[in-house]
């Protein structure tokens, strides 16, 4: 029987196979510049079911397996409810014996975890309330890209400690790299999550002291999709942890800036940020495909 592996979090991923997959990204993402075709899955289906909408999400998934040679099979939440009418576990059986991998974009972790233990093919994480690893590909790919190896370095998380912190914290752990945190109390990381990372995680409440000594800088929006009725309050709570040029000139001289986009330009970011030079915010959104093709090679080739 074949062993199947899925992607849910980053913790799914050895070091090796985390450095190897940044490594085949950047292949791929050089093949596809020298305009090479690379066509390894014909015919292969990728199903990719959205509960949360997303622009780079449904756009790269979707370029990636299309460069493959495969299919992407677009579901919304209008196609398919998991859990909801039919068990989860009915659902993973039947649409995983139709399709060679299924990437989820979902609210509940706990969800993808139900619908992977029922699959017989890979199961990629698009991002739940509590993680986002794909995301985190990217992020290390650019980090790779620009500076190489982030292992030692510091890296500062500024803003709520959301499923983009829960994935820092999992890649600091794997790639072995400090993280601070830096946020307003009340938005803290899992608890859990950050004792059992204590010796490479330490939560700041002034920005100007997390920066300090780092090389990557990184933020998120202040309320995510399904807190949109909480963005005043938020507002008042972060309105001291924006990154700017200011900020970010606290920090080593080398050190970059990500977002993983959408920006609010005025909020968690100043109106010039994303142009800033220290910015790589772009190069880090185009490797979202880069990086997933990586990850979706990764897994069919290990499940075959």
């Amino acid at each position: 029987m074949k062993q199947i592996r899925h992607f849910l979090t980053l913790l799914d991923l050895s070091k090796t196979e985390f450095q190897q997959i940044i490594e085949r990204a950047i292949e791929l993402k050089a093949m596809r510049k020298a305009g090479e075709i690379y066509a390894p899955f014909p015919h292969k289906v990728l199903a990719m079911i959205f509960e949360k909408s997303s622009t780079r999400t449904r756009v790269s998934f979707e370029a990636g397996m299309a460069q493959f040679g495969g299919h992407a099979l677009f579901l919304s939440s209008r196609d398919t409810q998991l859990g909801r009418g039919e068990p989860i576990e009915d659902s993973a059986k039947v649409i995983s014996s139709m399709v060679d991998i299924v990437m989820i974009r979902t609210f509940a972790h706990q969800k993808i975890v139900d619908f992977a233990k029922h699959s017989s093919v890979p199961v990629i994480n698009a991002l739940t309330d509590d993680y986002h690893p794909c995301q985190l590909l990217a992020d290390m790919q650019t980090y790779w890209e620009h500076r190489g190896n982030i292992q030692g370095k510091t890296v500062t998380w500024v803003g709520d400690g959301n499923n983009m912190c829960h994935s820092y914290i999992n890649a600091a752990k794997v790639l072995d790299f400090q993280l601070n945190i830096a946020c307003p109390e009340g938005y803290d990381p899992d608890s859990d999550l950050v004792a059992k990372n204590a010796e490479r995680v330490t939560i700041f409440r002034d920005i100007k002291d997390a920066v300090h000594n780092s090389d990557l800088i990184v933020t998120d929006v202040w309320a995510s999709m399904g807190q949109e009725e909480e963005q005043k309050a938020r507002e008042k709570s972060f309105v001291n942890f924006q990154v700017n040029p200011a900020v970010m000139s606290l920090a080593n001289t080398d050190a970059l800036f990500m977002h993983c986009l959408p920006a609010h330009r005025g909020e968690e970011i100043s109106e010039n940020m994303l142009d800033d030079p220290s910015s790589v915010v772009f190069d880090e959104a185009e490797n979202r495909l880069h990086a997933q093709k990586a990850l979706m090679e990764f897994l069919l080739n290990a499940s075959q």
